[in-house]
């Protein structure tokens, strides 16, 4: 049989326990946020049936959909002189999920007996988008989300942006939190005349930072917009001042255009919310930010590292409709996604990361023999039971063998047992750093280690 090509699908990535240990960093530091206010953890399954996928992420997010084969003679009866779109359906009814929120959405219709409004989940995941790989972009990678359901108080925003700079504050990343609201865009999209093509103008905004504004003028006109429609959104560019100066300009230019005042009014409470703490992070009215989901109805939110050339490493907004996709009307939602992959290339470009992370273990017990490892291990279970992180090396190995093992793997102790010490009750313990050395008892190993 020939030699397989070891490889995997571009847009993916193996992780080594070095990597697993900064990512499961993040994870912890999120989760922990998440907890301390009040949010408790769900799952649902990789796949979903495209049903609930379609129709969710515009025309662009559809396109970046995962479908999975139907199983079995799923090509019998199918007509391949038809278009794909006409095909897909009939070999593919199932997808791999592109985010958590929209499976959420079906979980909260599914368990709605079970559920008590309002309900604040988080869940940390993978998903999946056919995307063409690059710096910061992946075809499989983690979302951490948290939502709050049933409740359309503003409340709900300011959680968020709360959480958003108690996560970034530990982690030690400076972020800016930029905000606008989608009927701000409604507004807009009005104001210039052209109320239908909404999406349209979304989903060129959205790409701005990529771009830049002649590619977005650009992009409108392929979609539709006229030369005077384009020409009346810069004003809207062209904002200058504070939030408090940009809100009062968009309340004059929405004169007699309500859902564009419903939106200035919403975020200027938002901002006014948002005044009453300390916060460490920037907090910014961007006029430009889309999010190009079509989901979204109210606040968007969009989060930059300040000192990395990066996308966004957090995202999110409110929904007030997406249950009503499945039957469930009249439920509103909030929340906010993680971007776990990006906040890792975040880190790991600053340097943030603690070399603690990567230790396996604190100390590494040295076996001398069949008899001195019975007592390694005995040492070694009081120590483990004391949450120390413990290894016996297994072989009875070459002593340089055994200290080359540990300085490879960057154990800051290693412990040594012989004649003396099996008599004594002791252990030898010796400082990788400085080459220091003490003998000591469990009690006082227990008490240096931890």
């Amino acid at each position: 049989m020939a030699n397989i090509k070891c490889s995997i699908p571009k847009g993916t990535r193996d992780f080594m326990p070095s990597e697993m240990a900064r990512r499961n960093y993040i994870f912890d530091t999120i989760r922990g946020v998440f907890r301390t206010y009040a949010f408790e953890p769900i799952e649902t399954p990789s796949i979903e049936n495209l049903s609930t996928l379609m129709g969710k992420y515009g025309e662009e997010g559809d396109k970046l959909l995962f479908k999975v084969l139907n199983s079995g003679d799923f090509m019998k009866g199918v007509d391949f002189s038809d278009d794909y779109h006409r095909v897909a359906p009939q070999i593919c009814e199932r997808g791999l999920r592109y985010d958590l929120t929209v499976p959420f959405a079906r979980f909260v219709v599914q368990h709605r007996e079970q559920l008590a409004l309002p309900f604040r989940r988080y869940q940390l995941q993978p998903v999946w988008r056919a995307d063409r790989p690059q710096k910061g972009r992946y075809r499989e990678f983690y979302q951490c989300d948290a939502d709050i359901v049933g409740s359309d108080s503003l409340l709900g925003e300011l959680e968020l942006v709360q959480m958003i700079d108690e996560v970034f504050c530990r982690l030690l990343i400076g972020v800016v939190v930029k905000i606008n609201n989608r009927k701000i865009l409604a507004g807009i999209a009005e104001m210039i005349g052209a109320p239908g093509k909404l999406v349209d103008i979304t989903v060129a905004i959205d790409k701005l930072d990529k771009i830049g504004i002649d590619g977005v003028r650009a992009e409108l006109r392929e979609r539709g917009l006229g030369e005077e429609q384009i020409a009346a959104l810069d004003p809207v560019f062209a904002l200058g001042g504070g939030t408090q100066q940009k809100l009062d300009s968009l309340r004059r230019m929405f004169d007699g255009i309500d859902v564009g005042v419903k939106g200035v009014e919403e975020t200027a409470e938002l901002f006014d919310l948002i005044s009453m703490f300390d916060l460490g992070c920037e907090v910014e009215l961007d006029l430009t930010l889309a999010r190009g989901l079509n989901y979204y109805t109210g606040a968007i939110f969009e989060v930059k590292a300040k000192d990395v050339q990066m996308g966004s490493i957090c995202g999110g907004g409110r929904y007030d409709n997406l249950t009503g996709i499945f039957g469930m009307p009249g439920v509103s939602g909030v929340g906010i996604s993680f971007g776990a992959d990006r906040i890792y290339d975040v880190l790991n470009e600053l340097q943030l990361f603690s070399p603690d992370l990567e230790q396996s273990a604190r100390v590494m017990f040295v076996n001398f023999g069949t008899e001195e490892r019975r007592h390694c291990e005995l040492f070694a279970h009081r120590l483990r039971r004391a949450g120390v992180a413990t290894l016996v090396y297994p072989d009875s190995a070459k002593l340089k063998k055994q200290m080359d093992y540990a300085n490879r793997k960057g154990i800051p102790y290693v412990a040594f047992v012989g004649e003396s010490e099996m008599r004594d009750g002791t252990v030898a313990l010796k400082n990788m750093a400085d080459g220091t050395q003490q003998t000591l008892t469990v009690d006082q190993l227990i008490d240096v280690l931890r």
